[in-house]
């Protein structure tokens, strides 16, 4: 078995069968070490709020999706901006979505936060060549 790329990934979307393909995928890969699932934005920033002062705790990578109600992936993005530094130093974020728009591509590539834009399933592939 190899080694993770990841201590830990955060998955957060609100669609459970995503969820548990996704998490299926990185565990199968061997992505990560271990996968929180979180099935909105807000439980999410909660989340890592309470664990700012746990450095083992905090993802080293976060799959956001972008359509969520509540509050969808953008306004994640606008929360995570006010998180502690040592947040925002540790996670990577990689933006998911079924979305084709331009708009949403233009927006999350935009954002400093984002380090890639990519179409949910995660696959084998997409995983082994994501290095980031």
């Amino acid at each position: 078995m190899s080694t993770p790329k990841y201590d830990l990934v955060m998955l957060i979307d609100d669609n459970e069968l995503d969820n548990f393909v996704n998490k299926k995928m990185i565990e199968v890969e061997s992505f990560a070490g271990a996968t929180t699932i979180h099935p909105s934005a807000v439980s999410a920033l909660e989340y890592l709020k309470k664990n700012e002062g746990a450095p083992e705790l905090i993802p080293g990578l976060i799959f956001l999706d972008i359509m969520m109600p509540e509050m969808d992936g953008f306004g994640f993005l606008d929360a995570f901006d006010k998180l502690a530094d040592a947040v925002k130093a540790k996670s990577k974020i990689v933006m998911l979505s079924t979305s084709d728009s331009f708009k949403d591509l233009n927006r999350a590539n935009q954002n400093k936060h984002v380090k890639r834009f990519l179409n949910k399933p995660l696959s084998a592939q997409v995983l082994s060549a994501l290095n980031i």
